[in-house]
């Protein structure tokens, strides 16, 4: 073994070792973090991760009262209107985005897959407006499948801050969580994340010292 390959396998030991510490901690904090999107099918749940983008949960799960209200089933999203769809979900901003990519996905579903959400991450990104942080959270929630570690901004922001990764692409991330974190916890970093970013360390400035995780080293 090189010098070289030897030092990184150290630090990989020791970001591992790390890793399983902020693991413990979280789960003291938050047994069983879950999901805050409201839905009651698979289409629906692909509908309100698409809308939270850059968008709270509670705004999208305001929206979406009325929005799944208004369009009942899968095919009335085939026949939308995509000036009426984009009034409805203005709330949430970014809505023309959103509403070329939920009306173009709902065509791609329906031709390409017969109407369901398929179960696979290669399929689900073949998918308008269907990247791996919106194929892994679908495909936990509607399947129970584990293809990776959905990584939105808090996880981004908070991975980089406990010094898991040096990396800035939501991919790479993924990349480097998925070598320290064990498979089973995957969905569970994520939702954990999502939830200490919001109640202990937001984004904004603020005293990282009285952040619970912070005395990890």
């Amino acid at each position: 073994m090189t010098q070289k390959a030897g030092a990184a396998d150290g630090n990989l030991a020791q970001r591992k070792a790390k890793t399983l510490k902020v693991l413990r901690a979280l789960k003291k904090i938050y047994p069983a973090p879950k999901m805050q999107l409201r839905y009651s099918n698979n289409w629906e749940l692909l509908v309100a991760v698409v809308l939270s983008a850059q968008c709270t949960d509670k705004k999208v799960n305001e929206v979406t009262a009325k929005l799944f209200k208004k369009y009942k089933r899968f095919a009335d999203y085939l026949r939308a209107d995509r000036r009426e769809f984009e009034r409805d979900i203005k709330p949430t901003g970014f809505y023309r985005s959103k509403t070329k990519s939920i009306l173009a996905a709902a065509q791609i579903i329906q031709k390409k897959f017969k109407g369901k959400l398929p179960k696979t991450m290669e399929e689900m990104v073949t998918i308008p407006g269907v990247g791996r942080k919106t194929a892994n959270v679908v495909l936990w929630n509607a399947y129970g499948v584990i293809a990776g570690i959905a990584v939105d901004t808090h996880v981004r922001r908070l991975a980089r801050l406990l010094g898991l990764t040096k990396e800035t692409n939501p991919n790479k991330i993924e990349q480097d969580l998925t070598k320290l974190i064990p498979r089973k916890d995957w969905p569970y970093i994520t939702y954990a994340l999502i939830q200490y970013g919001r109640e202990y360390c937001p984004a904004r400035p603020h005293k990282h010292s009285a952040c619970p995780l912070s005395v990890i080293k």
